[in-house]
Parts: C-alpha cells; sequence; structure tokens
C-alpha cells in the first residue's frame, strides 16, 4: 500500500484493520496426498455448517469449527463429516493451534463428545488469532490455517506517536480509597473585616471606594466624635479589597459597618458531608478540590471537621484551605472535592482513562509493534487514576495508557467482527 502524507488525526484513522480474516492456500506439504493443507482465504465469505461453524474440507473429509458459549465459558467444537455424512467422532484425532498476537500459543487437544469433538481447555477473550487445525481421520490428514482477528488494527508507530497515543507497562500502582463531596468556598473569618467607627460623631472624610484594593493601617475614613469633638482615623486591619462602602460624607457614623474589606487569599471550602462518611474522615487528611467546570483544581487537607449535623440538610461541615494567591478562586463558587481516605498497593492495574468499552467488555488496547488489539479486562477496585486488573492482561504488557479513543475509534472504522 502506497502511503501518502496527512495529518496526524487522518494518519490514525487511515490505518490497517485486520479483522475476522483468513489467508490460506491449499495444497501438499510434501506432495503425498494425505498430507494435504488447506489454507482459506478469510477476507472472502467462508463455508458454514450445520451449525453456523467453518467449513475445513480435505477431499471427502471435513471438519465444522464452532466456539460454543452458550451457558457455558468458550469452548471449541469440532464436528467431523465424511462423504457429507456426519462421522462417529471416536474416529477422528485433532489438535488446534491459536497463535496469538505478540507469539503466543494456546493448544487444545480434543476428546469424543455425544456428536462431536470437544476442546480441552477455555478459548479465551479475545478471539483474535492465527488458527492451524489438525486432524486424521479414515487414513486422510488435513491441516488448515486461517486468521480470525477481532479488536485488532495496525498504526505506523509515528502516526501513532503524532496523534498522542502514549503507551505504557501494566504493573503495579497505588490506589486511593476515596470519598467524593461537594462544597462552597467562602472567605475566612480573618479575611473579612467591617470598619467602625469607635466613637460616635461625624464622618469627615472617606478616600477609599468599592473595588478599591487597601493595605493593612490605610486610614479610610475620618471621624469627628460627638462627645469630645476631636476627629479620629479609621484604619483596615487587613491587607484586602473594599466590597462595600455604607459611609456617607457628613452623616453620622450609626450602627452599620463603614466599609467592608475582604481578603481574597483568605479562602476556604465549605465542603458538605453525608453522615454516613464521618467516620472514615479526619482532620489532615489530603483533598483535591476541583472547580464544577473541571478547569481548575488544588491539592490541600481538612483543616477542620464539624462534630454537629446541620439538622436541616443533615450534613456536617469540613473546611478545608484555598490558597488563592493568584485569584483564581472566587467565594461563593461551588466546588467538587475528593477526599483521600486510604491508600492500597494493587500488583496489577491499568489507568482508569485507559478503560475502553468494546462490545460488552471493559477493555484496554495491548500493542505489540505496530499492532493495537484488545484486551477483556476483569476488574477490581478503581480510583480516578488507576484501576486493578484481576485477569485479561499479563503484567509488563504494553498497553494504550492515553487516547486510547483514538484505538477505539479506528478498530470500530474497520469494522471490528466476532466471527468464527
Amino acid at each position: 500500500m502506497k502511503m501518502t502524507p496527512y495529518s496526524p488525526l487522518k494518519w490514525l484513522f487511515l490505518s490497517i484493520a485486520v479483522l475476522g480474516a483468513a489467508s490460506c492456500s491449499q495444497g501438499s506439504a510434501n506432495g503425498n496426498p494425505e498430507d494435504a493443507i488447506a489454507l482459506e482465504d478469510a477476507a472472502d465469505e467462508y463455508e458454514r455448517g450445520p451449525h453456523r461453524g467453518r467449513m475445513l474440507r480435505e477431499g471427502d473429509f471435513a471438519l465444522e469449527l464452532t466456539i460454543f458459549e452458550d451457558g457455558v465459558d468458550p469452548e471449541f467444537r469440532l464436528f467431523p463429516y465424511l462423504n457429507g455424512v456426519a462421522l462417529a467422532p471416536s474416529q477422528v484425532t485433532a489438535v488446534i493451534e491459536l497463535t496469538r498476537l505478540g507469539g503466543i500459543v494456546d493448544r487444545f487437544e480434543f476428546t469424543p463428545r455425544d456428536d462431536y469433538l470437544i476442546g480441552a481447555g477455555v478459548v479465551t477473550e479475545p478471539h483474535s488469532f492465527d488458527v492451524t487445525v489438525t486432524a486424521r481421520a479414515s487414513g486422510v490428514n488435513g491441516r488448515w490455517q486461517y486468521e480470525s482477528h477481532e479488536g485488532r488494527t495496525t498504526i505506523l508507530r509515528e502516526q501513532a506517536d503524532a496523534s498522542g497515543v502514549v503507551v505504557a507497562p501494566a504493573g503495579p500502582a497505588m490506589l486511593s480509597e476515596t470519598v467524593e463531596v461537594y462544597g462552597e468556598v467562602e472567605l475566612m473569618p480573618e479575611g473579612r473585616a467591617e470598619l467602625r467607627g469607635w466613637l460616635p460623631g461625624r464622618v469627615v472624610a472617606l478616600s477609599a471606594s468599592i473595588g478599591d484594593t487597601v493595605r493593612a493601617g490605610q486610614t479610610l475614613a475620618r471621624v469627628t466624635a460627638n462627645d469630645s469633638l476631636q476627629t479620629y482615623s479609621v484604619t483596615s486591619p487587613i491587607d484586602g479589597v473594599v466590597i462595600e462602602r455604607r459611609a456617607t460624607l457628613n452623616a453620622p457614623t450609626g450602627d452599620a459597618p463603614l466599609y467592608v474589606i475582604a481578603d481574597p487569599t483568605q479562602l476556604h471550602a465549605e465542603l458538605f458531608i453525608y453522615p454516613g462518611d464521618l467516620a472514615a474522615l479526619a482532620a489532615g487528611q489530603r483533598v483535591t478540590v476541583a472547580s464544577t467546570m473541571g478547569d481548575r483544581s488544588v491539592e490541600t487537607e481538612i483543616e477542620f471537621l464539624s462534630p454537629m449535623i446541620n439538622p436541616s440538610s443533615q450534613r456536617a461541615i469540613a473546611h478545608v484551605e484555598i490558597p488563592n494567591e493568584a485569584g483564581h478562586w472566587r467565594p461563593g463558587e461551588r466546588v467538587t472535592a475528593t477526599i483521600q481516605v486510604g491508600t492500597f498497593e494493587v500488583p496489577l492495574a491499568v489507568r482508569t482513562d485507559a478503560l475502553q468499552r468494546f462490545r460488552d467488555f471493559t477493555v484496554v488496547y495491548a500493542r505489540v509493534d505496530d499492532t493495537y488489539e484488545v484486551r477483556m479486562l476483569e476488574l477490581g477496585r478503581q480510583s480516578r487514576d488507576w484501576t486493578e486488573v484481576l485477569g485479561g492482561l499479563r503484567p509488563g504488557e504494553v498497553y494504550v495508557s492515553e487516547n486510547a479513543f483514538l484505538i477505539t475509534a479506528d478498530v470500530l472504522k474497520s469494522g471490528a467482527s466476532h466471527d468464527h
């Protein structure tokens, strides 16, 4: 195939997928008709037998090969025929070898059962392999080879790299046990100050407006006391921004604050905790706070956990500090929080973002050279970053850890099959 230059994503989706194919030719290993080798081309529709299996023929001798998985683990079943008539399974010996991506070979020997021969062992997923069938009956030796691939595609390494496909070896990982909650950003008590006249009097000078940045100790108003007629200064106790100005020039000080100052760097998040989660939480636990849009996050920890339950909301409150030197967070905004309540190591895990759906399975894509193929997984515990693997992937096997959805798109575009 002649390759022409494309953008990285176009490269990816013009990759070659080999799915449900078979390639064969027919002949004799050494000119002996008893050692005929039948090689079928799986790009063409193959002949199906009475049990909807693949027909393999050598002269008057034929085998119908099926993978039976109705109510049982997938197993090979062979139905033998001679001159178009069912042959007693006891008169046939057969072996199937499956060569999987990466060179692993599964071997199945067969024993008679009812009107068929059954393979010893489970045909594990994925059902993607190069098949070699050897059989003998009535003095005829048959050998057939074909490809039966599913969930497999080939992408040149430079094309995959350009598209952002990243791989990693599967291995042990440290998983976090977490509690997910929501909350709201608030000013800390020390981040808000109300400025009042400390003696009743008349406001004779105002030097700040709403939105002005002020410094601790800066004079914002001057007041002439009613009793002494002396004028005193009202200063800001904190650095911050004027968020309210209630004072009016030449008006009495009154009971309301003259100014309200807020320091936007003095923030915490008030998290709302379900009573059922309280037993797992404690001050000092690590917390990841994120905006509801997911565009910002910060690592912090629980600094206070209330022992009280709010009777109306039926929630407890936890406080976590929100560093805000850059000013990205705003008091009043809603947030989500992930509280880490424990960690544990598992012997085999994959990145959670690497998980994809293929047929009815959760899968990752193994890579061998430039070929990618599904691995159906049995999963255990899961955290935001890692998912434990209990089966379906070998330790050290290289899998697509980032941008696996691109491989899924290429496999589906190629028409992944599950045909036997």
